[in-house]
């Protein structure tokens, strides 16, 4: 789940990175659907509608209501293979003192529960499971003017990706609430100093997330256990609202061999997908938001890589056109729900 810190540095991993699949000459999901049926992908099937103006919507090619089968089918698949209902943090259950566990993105480097970590954890996951209508919400650039905000915020848990900002100029499109927040050590040590000067600064930024959980990677590789533990008790020591739960390895680990044995080839998965696959096994209901890898929308328009600037993360780290191809194939079957169009309500400027 952590990236190198350069990568962090200039670009989050949420929002899906521009890929090749734009080079297949049709922007959006038709190119991608063709890449995936060249490359015996699950994206099979639809063709492409025409919207009265000449352009090219991927909603209306897509179920706009989860199937229910669908759903339970996918609750299953993650339950058998991550049980992120029990797995998804660490926990006095589920890490008890002294246990061995291997950080899941370095192999020779273990680590046991001792004292002073064992108090850091909660009993159990801290949530009312299952929850019921979930928000994953990337940071990429087709939400720039979407006016998803309300639509967003709606939704009974709200999950981002590695701190984003959401600041007034930006809650029409990416709602203001939050329940679970992902912050990658690289970015503490990047935006933050490590938190070795900065503490005011970062619990300052931290209040517009409110009662939010910060999830963080402690244990994914070992440079990133100190700056987490630095985030706990900064947010600790002040008496924040928010509250650190530590993601298990074993759940990291066990996300990304799902997603390899489903033709997914990274170095590492993306931070968003960890959440959508999280939320596959907590939620009746899984929405996503901003899960966009092409630097055009489906208007042919130039977008941002992220909703609030154009900074281009690294190639190589992630998989993210075959994330995407993923994730489109759980929508069209129905099992959760892309918004890729501006949401209800939001008018479409006239194309030139």
């Amino acid at each position: 789940m952590e990236v190198p810190a350069d990568s962090a540095a200039r670009g989050s991993q949420c929002p899906l990175r521009r890929g090749p699949l734009l080079a297949l000459h049709l922007p959006g999901l038709p190119a991608a659907q063709r890449e995936g049926d060249r490359a015996g992908g699950a994206a099979t099937g639809h063709g492409v509608e025409e919207e009265p103006d000449g352009g090219q919507s991927l909603q209306v090619l897509l179920p706009s209501r989860l199937h229910p089968s669908r759903v339970l089918s996918s609750w299953k698949q993650m339950e058998d293979c991550c049980d992120p209902a029990h797995l998804f943090a660490m926990t006095k259950m589920n890490s008890p003192m002294g246990k061995s566990m291997w950080y899941d993105g370095e192999f020779l480097y273990s680590f046991t529960i001792d004292n002073s970590t064992y108090s850091l954890f909660p009993q159990a996951t801290p949530f009312q499971l299952p929850l019921k209508k979930c928000a994953v919400v990337g940071n990429g650039g087709i939400l720039k003017k979407s006016g998803c905000g309300r639509q967003i915020d709606e939704a009974n848990f709200v999950m981002r990706c590695n701190l984003p900002p959401l600041s007034s100029e930006y809650t029409n499109d990416v709602g203001s609430k939050s329940h679970l927040v992902t912050a990658n050590p690289s970015i503490i040590r990047q935006r933050f100093q490590n938190l070795l000067w900065s503490r005011k600064t970062f619990v300052d930024n931290m209040k517009i997330y409110n009662h939010s959980y910060i999830y963080m990677p402690a244990f994914s590789m070992k440079t990133g256990t100190e700056p987490s533990l630095r985030v706990y008790y900064t947010l600790s020591d002040v008496g924040a609202s928010q509250t650190v739960l530590f993601a298990n390895p074993n759940f990291l680990r066990s996300i990304g061999k799902f997603w390899k044995s489903r033709g997914i080839r990274a170095k590492r998965l993306s931070t968003g997908l960890f959440l959508v696959s999280a939320a596959l096994g907590l939620c009746e209901e899984v929405v996503t938001y901003g899960f966009w890898p092409f630097s055009v929308n489906m208007r042919e328009e130039p977008i941002s890589h992220h909703y609030y600037d154009n900074v281009l993360p690294f190639s190589g780290f992630h998989a993210m056109p075959e994330e995407f191809l993923q994730l489109w194939y759980l929508h069209k079957i129905g099992a959760l729900r892309m918004q890729l169009d501006p949401c209800e309500g939001t008018s479409l400027p006239p194309t030139s």
